[in-house]
């Protein structure tokens, strides 16, 4: 006899669940078989749906005369019987099938449940033990271990939360399930589940002690994610550095910091940092999308307008619907094109993200260098008209926010062809419309004209 707390007696008292089982394995458990025995199986099927019992018996016997080793007919053949209250009939069916194909799980159980109900406690237990049951929680713990050795955490969380729910006070299983989720970056689901092991033991030392590991981590990237909304790049970028610090042996949590700090470094004005720092997270994730525009965006500070296309062509291939890829993308080609004329920026010599006083000083520097009146020689005095002329009209657009932006955008606010013929185009001014500025001045005409010896 078999104890009341088996496999057996627990298998047996969920049996009419099972049966749910048993039709899904059922309905997928198709073989190969010739057309004449196909034919026999689903007329028999059909008939047995309409209740035909008899006449579906026929087609079935049929099919197994067609092919003695198909399995499939007489697993239907049984399930008549079954149907028909014919069990002693069924069970040599079943035993055919199990004999043809070793791994029928349905056929196991039924053969199993059959065996209980004839007193053959041993034999049905037997049968039992090699069916994984979706409701023993041991077995689905021993699954997750299996899972875990085999580099498969996510299904090793999916059998612990199983257990957790079959198995009262399962306080192993919530742990296991947040170092879990730990391990894989997740460290708020992974703080969540040990929350749950405290609620059911606030003495379990290792949740305990995982608690405070995991919930420190989580207010260090709480606080470096409000500092990036508030626009502290420097601090945030010191607070992924303390997670990566806090926590060195998952290399998710080193990925997931560097690529924060990648894109702090790209918001920050930051290019040279944040191209190399973008750059690591790419050698181990090609396909970061995050890295990929962050990186996109510091390469079009430093005027690498083919590096940032690539990289936002790249990120578009993975997320073709992100209006700030398509947008960047826009922008980059837009720059390349401009940056093949001119380039107000490279005229005063000056970044892109130069402030408004540094822009006023280097024009001031090259136009003092660049004034017509310092040269006598006729053609390089023409040279230099050409080059005064530029450098005031580089000033003229990079002074003004609202020129600076459409220039900044891929549009030239001076030039007559990118306004779609509005306004002329100060480039072609002649020396004399331009004596009347002083490079001293913050702009406005000059108060005196230079004459140099």
């Amino acid at each position: 006899m078999v104890a009341p707390g088996s496999v057996t007696s627990r298998l047996g008292s969920v049996f009419p669940f099972l049966l749910v089982l048993v039709d899904l394995q059922y309905e997928g458990a198709e073989c190969g078989v010739n057309a004449d025995v196909e034919k026999h199986l689903e007329l028999g099927k059909k008939l047995l749906a309409a209740g035909q019992l008899a006449d579906a018996l026929s087609q079935f016997h049929a099919a197994v005369d067609g092919d003695p080793d198909n399995y499939i007919a007489y697993y239907r053949r049984a399930t008549v019987f079954l149907a028909m209250g014919k069990s002693k009939a069924a069970l040599p069916d079943l035993t055919k099938v199990i004999e043809l194909k070793m791994d029928f799980t349905a056929a196991r159980l039924q053969r199993g449940h059959l065996l209980l109900k004839q007193g053959k406690l041993d034999e049905a237990e037997d049968d039992f033990k090699k069916v994984v049951c979706v409701w023993d929680a041991e077995l689905r713990e021993l699954r997750a271990e299996c899972f875990i050795k085999e580099g498969e955490p996510r299904k090793a969380i999916s059998d612990l939360k199983a257990a957790s729910k079959l198995k009262n006070d399962n306080t192993e299983a919530f742990y296991k399930i947040s170092t879990l989720y730990y391990q894989l970056g997740d460290h708020e689901l992974s703080l969540s589940e040990v929350r749950e092991c405290l609620k059911l033991d606030q003495d379990h030392k290792r949740c305990f002690a995982h608690y405070k590991q995991v919930k420190k981590l989580n207010k260090l990237i709480e606080s470096a994610e409000e500092l990036i909304r508030d626009g502290r790049y420097t601090d945030a970028t010191s607070k992924y550095e303390s997670v990566m610090k806090t926590e060195p042996t998952v290399s998710e949590y080193t990925i997931r910091s560097k690529e924060r700090i990648c894109h702090c470094f790209s918001k920050d004005e930051k290019p040279v940092e944040a191209i190399r720092i973008c750059s690591e997270v790419l050698q181990m994730e090609p396909d970061n999308v995050n890295a990929l525009k962050d990186r996109a965006e510091a390469y079009l500070i430093e005027e690498m307008y083919d590096e940032a296309i690539q990289d936002y062509e790249t990120a578009q291939e993975h997320n073709e619907n992100d209006q700030q890829i398509r947008e960047g993308l826009e922008k980059a080609q837009r720059l390349l094109k401009q940056s093949q004329k001119r380039d107000y920026y490279k005229i005063l010599g000056v970044k892109r993200n130069a402030k408004k006083q540094e822009i006023i000083k280097a024009y001031r520097k090259l136009a003092l260098q660049w004034h017509p009146d310092n040269f006598q020689n006729e053609e390089e005095k023409k040279k230099a008209e050409k080059k005064f002329i530029d450098i005031a009209a580089a000033k003229e657009v990079l002074s003004d926010p609202e020129m600076r932006k459409k220039f900044d955008d891929g549009e030239d606010p001076l030039d007559a062809e990118s306004q779609q013929g509005g306004g002329g185009n100060p480039f072609h001014r002649s020396w004399n419309s331009w004596q009347g500025f002083n490079p001293f001045s913050s702009g406005g005409p000059f108060r005196f004209k230079f004459h140099f010896n």
